[in-house]
């Protein structure tokens, strides 16, 4: 408390700070109005540190929102320029901040399109410069938001990214990491809204806190309801907490209109909202326009294969079904889990079941008692392939935690626990994830060492089509105990 208190009272004597008007032009960005944001930072004198930040602040956000490749080259060219400048410039802490944030900004737009060696080293060389800044000036609080931040992405990667951490030198901490972000959240400052917008979505994604990062979107929303970030964060958030509905009710009361930069992926998360629904014309319509609109590689495989789902439960004919399946194995990477996870389908030629499949979607949407209805039509007979044998109890599970009913819940994952060990340990997704489950039900009831053994096992699971993040998920669970 000593070091916080400390940390505040210099804060208040710390003179660098954005101008009013680079200000007014980052709150603009922050509503994902990048134009707005360009033409106020005109007036700024264009060499200033504050100016030179918010610009390339607006170039990222471009990028990292649109995944155009063609708009790649032209931003390290950018960046390289800004760097050029502010090594010119007289040192002080915004002036250092400029310079490590503009390089994180270039690190990880690197390491996006697919240039992970050259990122990685950026990486290392950001780290160690926000340190430096953190170091020289303790009372620069948002230092610690970015600093924070690389501690915590770096200090809970998987084991099997580790290797390649000592090699570049790299060290993180996710409770320095943490602390860092929470200062930075806490405290008076010109990122602060940014860095309680990455804490509460750490937070949800890692620790379970769902209901509080909620809480922050809708106030962020509610405060400023021209404000398409802040509504994204609400659609978003309620969709990774099953409440379709909600998140439906916030996409389509979001700002429209041509200030806005277009955000080609909500329509991709609206896609699934509605897929989960069981509206499924209003599905395909917005995963196609996802498709129309969308310029990156990522998550285009996923997309098709929704597509296919909903062209499939939907009755569409089976030529248009498979036209659907092809596409998932057109061009683009394998980095993210729900391609891998759409892929795998293509590859293994995966013949789904329609009633599990469409159980499992109600569940994701939320709609427990649906999902409940659909599941009570799933018979298991001696011809069920080894896949659905696992995903029915599991599917079960998830709907009783869903409704409350967690001793229920506990049967059915550990039923999918033995049910995996009796045929095999087959690399399915299953039975990590009801471990995973079963260690936060422990958790949540205070029994530390089912938890403890719960988080192990679900780690010890090999390659599955969820293993990083359940890893990660899991090796966060084990530090908290």
């Amino acid at each position: 408390m000593h070091e916080i208190r400390q940390v505040v009272l210099e804060t208040k004597a710390t003179p660098e700070a954005l101008s009013p008007g680079a200000r007014r032009a980052y709150a603009e960005l922050l509503k994902l109005k990048v134009g707005t944001c360009r033409q106020l930072l005109a007036a700024e004198p264009a060499t200033a540190p504050g100016t030179l930040l918010v610009a390339d602040c607006a170039d990222f956000v471009a990028l990292i929102i649109s995944q155009d490749a063609s708009q790649y080259e032209a931003t390290m060219a950018a960046h390289d320029a800004r760097l050029a400048v502010l090594e010119k410039t007289p040192a002080n802490a915004l002036r250092d901040y400029a310079q490590a944030e503009i390089s994180l900004h270039q690190a990880l737009s690197q390491i996006g399109f697919h240039h992970e060696v050259r990122g990685a080293w950026n990486l290392r060389r950001t780290a160690g410069l926000m340190q430096a800044v953190a170091t020289r000036y303790p009372a620069f609080i948002p230092a610690r938001k970015t600093l924070g931040l690389c501690q915590f992405g770096i200090g809970s990667l998987p084991e099997g990214y580790h290797w390649f951490l000592r090699l570049l030198g790299l060290r993180g901490s996710v409770e320095e990491g943490l602390r860092n972000l929470g200062l930075a959240a806490t405290q008076p400052n010109d990122f602060q809204t940014e860095s309680q917008i990455l804490l509460a979505l750490i937070r949800e994604s890692y620790y379970k806190q769902g209901s509080e990062s909620l809480a922050l979107a809708y106030r962020l929303a509610r405060d400023q309801p021209d404000n398409l970030l802040f509504n994204y964060l609400v659609v978003s958030l309620n969709k990774r907490q099953h409440h379709g509905d909600e998140a439906l009710a916030a996409y389509r009361t979001r700002p429209t209109g041509p200030a806005y930069y277009p955000l080609g992926f909500v329509h991709h998360l609206a896609g699934d909202l509605l897929l989960y629904k069981g509206d499924y014309a209003a599905s395909l319509a917005e995963n196609e326009q996802f498709l129309r609109e969308y310029r990156g590689d990522y998550y285009r495989k996923d997309a098709a294969f929704k597509l296919y789902l909903a062209a499939w439960l939907g009755g569409a004919p089976p030529a248009t079904c498979e036209r659907y399946r092809q596409q998932i194995n057109l061009g683009g990477p394998l980095t993210i889990e729900e391609d891998i996870y759409a892929q795998r389908f293509y590859h293994d030629a995966q013949t789904l079941n329609a009633t599990l499949t469409r159980a499992r979607l109600q569940t994701d949407g939320g709609y427990y008692a649906q999902a409940l209805s659909t599941l009570q039509q799933f018979r298991l007979t001696a011809a069920t392939p080894a896949r659905d044998q696992l995903e029915a109890p599991y599917r079960r599970a998830r709907v009783w935690q869903g409704l409350g009913r967690l001793d229920s819940a506990r049967a059915d994952y550990l039923r999918t626990l033995r049910r995996s060990a009796s045929l095999g340990e087959p690399a399915y997704y299953f039975a990590p994830q009801a471990a995973l489950q079963l260690g936060y039900l422990a958790q949540a009831a205070g029994q530390r060492a089912a938890a403890k053994a719960y988080f192990e096992r679900a780690v010890a699971y090999p390659k599955h089509e969820y293993k990083n993040s359940t890893d990660q998920k899991a090796k966060l669970a084990l530090r908290q105990l």
